[in-house]
């Protein structure tokens, strides 16, 4: 049997010297990030870029002053491009167990807290399993924001990761982090198979399993922010996989009581005031919440409280309560599963 732990540390600390060794793309970031994140990372150092094995873009708006928590650091990117964002007065660690890319990390600390003009490095980062954070000197509710970045599907027990993930995370606080997904679940086989694994292919949950699991450990209405197919190209690969098809996603995942399993209707509303930086004229919620600087939106109920129960608090006008209930909020997707006249066939689920 794969010692999958043993072949990851294998794979990022010795068989890899560089993103350009990887055998295919799903560690890749295809969209470029905002003009900010750019600038930021033309000043970070580039043995931190070289060994970047990231997805996605995973540090959303408005973390100044945060307190945030990096599963699966690596070699510091994203760490060192957090510091920055959260400034002097936030902080910023990273977990790892690959030592190489610790060491690279740890490396280059002194280098990034003199770049960014900081009086004292607000990094630093521990080595670690990410099934195993109960295991280190970290504190339940103390975390604002947790990222993480084409990491988890390289965990063995991922329902343990997003568990401890909830518990680390403060009340309002947010799991945002860019992951690879299959449209199935992967046989055993190919789950055995080190190079598949190493390239973040044959760990990838299959996306409808990871919601549900994701909702049972407290994230009750998981959020995509982004997504995009994955095309592997490499031969040998690609006859391995067959049909399987794979699809790196951002989601955001809110620690917040109340929040329900369907999109409720309670005639609520919000207006956005166009004061989160970089966001001046909408604030992208996640891929189908877009709102626009000055005009009122309906929304439903976990819309709602992700923006009144979370750091966007300030940022928004709430209209409504939850005094009375709509039914189903149709503007996100939801419909009854049966029709009124009873003349039409209603959908299997």
């Amino acid at each position: 049997m794969l010692d999958k732990h043993l072949e990851v540390q294998n794979y990022y600390g010795k068989e890899l010297d560089k993103s350009e060794d990887l055998k295919t793309n799903a560690c890749c970031t295809i969209n470029p990030p905002p003009k900010e994140i750019v600038e930021i990372i033309s000043q970070l150092h580039d043995e931190v870029v070289t060994k970047y094995y990231g997805c996605g873009l995973t540090i959303p708006s408005k973390v100044k002053g945060m307190n945030i928590l990096d599963l699966g650091s690596g070699s510091g990117r994203d760490c060192f491009i957090a510091s920055k964002l959260v400034g002097q007065e936030g902080r910023v660690v990273g977990i790892d167990m690959t030592k190489e890319q610790l060491n690279v990390a740890n490396k280059h600390i002194d280098y990034h807290t003199e770049k960014f003009g900081f009086r004292h490095a607000n990094v630093k980062f521990l080595e670690g399993n990410i099934e195993q954070l109960d295991t280190l000197d970290l504190e339940d509710n103390s975390f604002d924001v947790i990222i993480s970045n084409c990491v988890i599907n390289l965990a063995t027990d991922k329902a343990k990761v997003l568990k401890d993930a909830y518990r680390l995370l403060k009340p309002g606080g947010e799991m945002y982090f860019s992951d690879v997904y299959c449209d199935r679940r992967i046989p055993k086989n190919l789950q055995d198979d080190k190079v598949l694994w190493g390239e973040c292919l044959s760990g990838a949950m299959y996306w409808n399993d990871f919601q549900k699991t994701a909702r049972n450990v407290g994230f009750t209405d998981p959020r995509t922010v982004e997504n995009h197919a994955i095309s592997v190209e490499n031969e040998e690969l690609e006859e391995k996989i067959g049909e399987l098809k794979f699809f790196s996603v951002t989601y955001r995942l809110f620690k917040i009581d109340g929040l329900e399993e369907d999109c409720e209707d309670y005639g609520q509303a919000v207006r956005y005031k166009g004061t989160i930086q970089g966001s001046s004229s909408s604030f992208d919620l996640d891929h189908h919440h877009n709102f626009q600087t000055g005009k009122v939106e309906p929304v439903c109920g976990n819309t709602f409280l992700m923006l009144q129960k979370t750091r966007f608090a300030e940022d928004f006008e709430f209209f409504g309560n939850f005094d009375k209930h709509y039914g189903i909020f149709e503007g996100c997707g939801g419909a009854m599963p049966f029709t009124i006249d009873g003349n039409e066939e209603a959908p299997c689920c």
